[in-house]
């Protein structure tokens, strides 16, 4: 059954492996194709025409955006051999390479406080962490915005956040300024037929969504996803164990980083000060 196909009910099944009791009428194309998304990691060498790539950024630029600073820039690298530093830097994925299209996603705070020193205004409140926080939060709402509508339009995407292993060089790459920091990039593109990528299962909501307090989750959940997630990585021929495989390999020293422990200098390189 193709995934046009299922029902409201059985895109959650697929998605957190356990039957829902859900009214069909309650689905509509949107939730549903939020519900189908999966990363696709093997692509078709097919370009993205330009005004399709203005459609999703202009997509991207219709997301909320913090006291509408719009703190969100977008660098698209069609450049063959820049395309190829910037998959070295991100660990050697092809995908980068590949991709129809290749966006880089900024937090710029170079172009607000540009415009406040033009009119001579002071830019203090610029200096504080939390001004880093809403720039951050602005391009991933953006990005969103911009995978939803690259997916709906049938093309595939993959967020490829390891470009902030060598971000230094990112950024000499792009030749950001002062006030600008590249958080992740995004593929966009044609999947190829024998991409493998399914839809990856999902935590439970009994551990996700809390009622009025937090609570903590329940190991037997926990336990469950455990296994829902091992089954769909030995399907695809990864690693099995989401907590030895997966969870202890980030989290147990900086290793697990893959150069980004040092990501607060590059931030200090690059101008924010992070009060």
């Amino acid at each position: 059954m193709t995934d046009e196909r299922r029902t409201l009910g059985e895109l959650l099944e697929r998605r957190f492996g356990t039957l829902w009791n859900v009214d069909e009428g309650l689905g509509n194309g949107v939730v549903e194709l939020l519900l189908r998304h999966r990363t696709v990691r093997t692509f078709l060498p097919e370009p993205i025409d330009e005004q399709v790539l203005r459609l999703i950024v202009a997509a991207a630029q219709s997301a909320s955006t913090s006291a509408n600073f719009q703190f969100t820039s977008v660098v698209s690298v069609r450049d063959a051999a820049r395309r190829d530093r910037l998959a070295d830097y991100a660990g050697d994925q092809q995908l980068v390479r590949d991709a129809g299209a290749f966006l880089v996603w900024v937090a710029d705070w170079s172009r607000p406080v540009s415009i406040a020193r033009e009119h001579g205004l002071p830019t203090r409140g610029a200096n504080y962490l939390d001004s880093t926080i809403s720039s951050v939060v602005d391009v991933a709402l953006a990005a969103q915005n911009a995978a939803v509508a690259a997916e709906s339009l049938g093309y595939g995407i993959t967020f490829v956040g390891a470009l902030r292993n060598r971000v230094d060089e990112v950024c000499a790459e792009l030749r950001l300024p002062e006030w600008t920091f590249p958080l992740f990039g995004l593929a966009i593109g044609v999947p190829a037929p024998d991409d493998p990528a399914d839809v990856k299962p999902r935590l439970g909501q009994d551990v996700v969504l809390h009622q009025e307090t937090y609570t903590t989750p329940d190991p037997a959940e926990i336990a469950d996803y455990r296994e829902r997630i091992g089954r769909y990585y030995t399907e695809q021929e990864k690693p099995a164990d989401w907590v030895l495989d997966r969870l202890a390999w980030r989290i147990a020293d900086k290793g697990g980083l893959d150069g980004r422990h040092t990501i607060r200098d590059s931030f200090h390189r690059q101008g924010f000060p992070l009060a």
